[in-house]
């Protein structure tokens, strides 16, 4: 009995102090370099500064990070549209063709990402294959561009980003009763009020999950924009990366950080809020 109490308290010892080592400090150390001020040698001293702050609001920086929210909010009803019905096609196939679907999902996860974003690189480039295969079958005499364009960097947010909406999706339509489905089409009720009124309301958690997990990465992802897009896809991770590598302004980028992960937890927090309001009234009409 002591033998394990204390490896019950010995593994919650351990996650505390990885949590605090790598989590927590250095999250604190970004924080209090966004109140420094830029030095060329040392990269940050004094004084204690708001400026890196209020900068952000700039019209020139301003509009970066509208733009990021712009990709990732394409990026996120890209993804939606074209999971809910792959989700809802795994959720409704035979138990074995559901293994085979899902293992197609998570296939992506078993390589970096990057290497998979230089994939696309290799398809889209001007000699690239779907050039070479255009050309072949006569559909183009020359060359399209289709790297460095804003659809390649879209291609490239929902190719690594799909798989965070359909598996959320999946979860809420696997656990649809799907008798209240059978019960409607027994009243009459058509397609589109079926999908209206049962299955739209019932996957919503899903929805809502999957867009969160889209939208944040999308904000963050810098090597996506930078491949894909070049210099004309200045997003905000791209614009963090290069405030720290780049230019060497370690404050206005630890800011822009603090900025950015700000947001993401009022998003996060917002979902939670949808989340209660929709089981708080599910809850109500159950009663």
């Amino acid at each position: 009995m002591n033998r394990k109490i204390s490896f019950k308290y010995t593994a919650i010892l351990i996650i505390v102090a990885w949590i605090l080592v790598f989590i927590l400090v250095p999250n604190l150390l970004v924080v209090f370099i966004s109140f420094l001020s830029r030095d060329e040698t040392r990269f940050v001293a004094r004084p204690m500064t708001f400026s890196n702050y209020t900068s952000l609001f700039e019209p020139v920086y301003f509009k970066i990070f509208t733009k990021s929210v712009t990709y990732s909010f394409f990026t996120t009803l890209i993804c939606l549209v074209m999971g809910y019905p792959f989700a809802w096609l795994i959720s409704r196939v035979e138990k074995a063709y559901r293994s085979v679907l899902l293992i197609l999902v998570i296939i992506p996860f078993w390589t970096s990402s990057l290497i998979r974003t230089y994939a696309l690189v290799i398809l889209f480039k001007t000699n690239g294959v779907i050039n070479a295969l255009l050309t072949a079958l006569g559909v183009i005499h020359e060359p399209i561009m289709l790297m460095y364009t804003d659809k390649a960097v879209y291609a490239g947010l929902v190719y690594s980003l799909l798989p965070f909406m359909i598996l959320p999706l999946y979860a809420s339509m696997e656990k649809m009763d799907r008798r209240l489905i059978e019960a409607a089409r027994d009243l009459g009720a058509g397609s589109f009020q079926i999908f209206n009124k049962i299955i739209w309301p019932l996957s919503l958690p899903g929805v809502v999950a999957g867009c969160i997990m889209v939208f944040l990465p999308a904000m963050g992802l810098f090597y996506i924009p930078d491949l894909l897009g070049g210099a004309k896809s200045m997003l905000i991770g791209n614009f963090i990366k290069n405030q720290f590598l780049t230019a060497g302004n370690w404050p206005f980028g630890s800011a822009a950080s603090v900025f950015l992960t700000l947001s993401m937890l009022a998003l996060l927090l917002l979902y939670f809020g949808v989340r209660k309001r929709m089981e708080n009234a599910s809850m109500e009409k159950g009663l």
